[in-house]
C-alpha cells in the first residue's frame, strides 16, 4: 500500500459578525447539507442541549459543531457494514485486553467544543481514566478515540469529512479508517490528509493501534450482502 497525501478541501472560518448568510454558516460546518442542521440551535447549543436532543430524539443521534446540533446521516446498510466491524472488534478484544469500543449512537467530547459520534471508536484502556470505562451519569464523555471508524454515507460532503479528521488529530486520534459503500474500499488515515488507500480487495491492518488485528474489505462486503 502506498501513504499518498490528499488536498483537503479549505474551511472558512467566519467570524460571528460576519455570518449573514445561511450559506456561510453551512460552509463553515463542511458544506453541510441544511436538512442535517437543528435550526433551533444554530450557534447556541448547549452541551445539554445535545443530551436533550439525543435523549428525546426519536433515534436521530446529534452532533455538536460551533454550538450547533447537527443531525448524525446513518443508513441501515451503513449501520449493518458498522455491526459487522464492530463485531470483528470485539471477537479480537475477547482475547486482547486492550481497550473497549464505542457505537454510533455514543457522543464523544473530543474537543472542548466539539462533540462527536463515530460510527465505530476504539478506546485503549490506556486512554482512560484509572483505565476504566466513564460512568452511565456521563453522558457526553470527554474521552479521545485511538481509532475511529466512519462509513462514509451519501450525505457526507468531502469538506465534512476533511474538517472531522482535523478535529480527530488535532484531539488525539491515532487512525482514521473511512469506508466507502460505494466503491467497497477505505481509506486509512494518519494525519488530516495522509491516507493510505486500501482497495477493494485489500486488507485493513490494526498496526500498533490492534496489533494483529486484520479485516479483509472482500469478506466485510460480502459478509454484508451475504454471499
Amino acid at each position: 500500500m502506498t501513504t499518498a497525501t490528499i488536498e483537503a478541501p479549505i474551511l472558512p472560518t467566519v467570524p460571528a459578525i460576519a455570518r449573514v448568510t445561511l450559506a456561510d454558516f453551512l460552509r463553515q460546518l463542511g458544506d453541510m447539507p441544511p436538512d442535517r442542521v437543528r435550526a433551533d440551535s444554530m450557534t447556541r447549543a448547549t452541551l445539554t442541549d445535545l443530551i436533550a436532543a439525543n435523549e428525546h430524539g426519536n433515534g436521530i443521534v446529534c452532533e455538536w459543531i460551533d454550538n450547533t446540533l447537527v443531525e448524525k446521516p446513518v443508513g441501515a446498510y451503513e449501520s449493518w457494514l458498522a455491526i459487522i466491524i464492530a463485531g470483528e472488534l470485539y471477537a479480537y478484544l475477547k482475547t486482547h485486553d486492550l481497550g473497549m469500543l464505542y457505537g454510533e449512537a455514543a457522543v464523544l467530547r473530543i474537543l472542548p467544543d466539539v462533540g462527536r459520534a463515530p460510527d465505530v471508536a476504539f478506546v485503549a484502556w490506556s486512554s482512560l481514566p484509572d483505565g476504566k470505562p466513564r460512568p452511565r451519569q456521563d453522558r457526553v464523555p470527554a474521552v479521545v478515540p485511538d481509532l475511529v471508524i466512519e462509513v462514509l454515507s451519501a450525505s457526507n460532503t468531502l469538506a465534512e469529512m476533511a474538517r472531522k479528521r482535523d478535529e480527530y488529530f488535532r484531539a488525539g486520534v491515532k487512525r482514521v479508517w473511512e469506508i466507502s459503500p460505494e466503491s467497497r474500499s477505505a481509506n486509512v488515515f494518519t494525519g488530516p490528509t495522509a491516507v493510505t488507500p486500501v482497495p477493494a480487495d485489500g486488507t485493513l491492518d490494526g498496526e500498533a493501534v490492534l496489533p494483529g488485528f486484520a479485516l479483509a474489505l472482500r469478506d466485510l462486503f460480502d459478509r454484508a450482502d451475504r454471499r
